[in-house]
């Protein structure tokens, strides 16, 4: 019965959390404070700290502390599988669906459209992402930077989290001195 307790715990607030974890945690805290009185609004509001202080999706976290100590190892995996299980099951069916009619001039038409929005998502974010790193770093590290890892990746068809790991590294060096 714990485990269907701790199932349903999770799965509402997945189900009625539009937005993602952060939206989904007062409902979370109405079910496990309010509803089946596993820990007060202190405790919560404690796991909700610890949550916030590691890295990842807060609601995972929280759902994976709260089933193990409800339910042990096999709490803590039904409590994780229902915080994520709303979003796997629409994107499956959304999914199957797509595959459905991939075929479709429609989709096919859909698909060509996005693309080109993604594009300029994309490139706005890395022009903003230059541009911070001119006003911080200034302009010649900036450029630098730009042409070693367009070297790495173009030239030397280097794996890209590599080209990020060595960033870091570079950043934490400069960052001592």
């Amino acid at each position: 019965m714990i485990y269907w307790q701790i199932f349903l715990a999770f799965f509402i607030p997945g189900i009625l959390g539009y937005g993602g974890g952060p939206a989904s945690i007062p409902l979370v805290e109405k079910e496990v404070v309010d509803r089946y009185g596993w820990m007060t609004t202190q405790e919560f509001g404690e796991v909700l700290a610890l949550g916030n202080a590691l890295p990842g999706p807060v609601a995972t976290k929280m759902a994976g502390y709260i089933g193990y100590t409800e339910g042990g190892i096999l709490g803590s995996a039904v409590a994780l599988f229902a915080s994520v299980a709303p979003s796997l099951i629409l994107m499956i069916a959304l999914m199957v669906t797509l595959l459905k009619y991939k075929d479709s001039p429609k989709v096919k038409n859909i698909t060509k459209m996005i693309r080109p929005v993604i594009a300029v998502l994309l490139g706005a974010m890395a022009l903003q992402f230059f541009m911070t790193s001119y006003d911080t770093s200034g302009s010649i590290q900036t450029i630098v930077l730009v042409i070693i890892s367009y070297w790495l990746l173009e030239v030397r068809k280097m794996h890209p989290a590599y080209v990020i790991l060595m960033a870091l590294a570079y950043g934490a060096l400069t960052g001592f001195f």
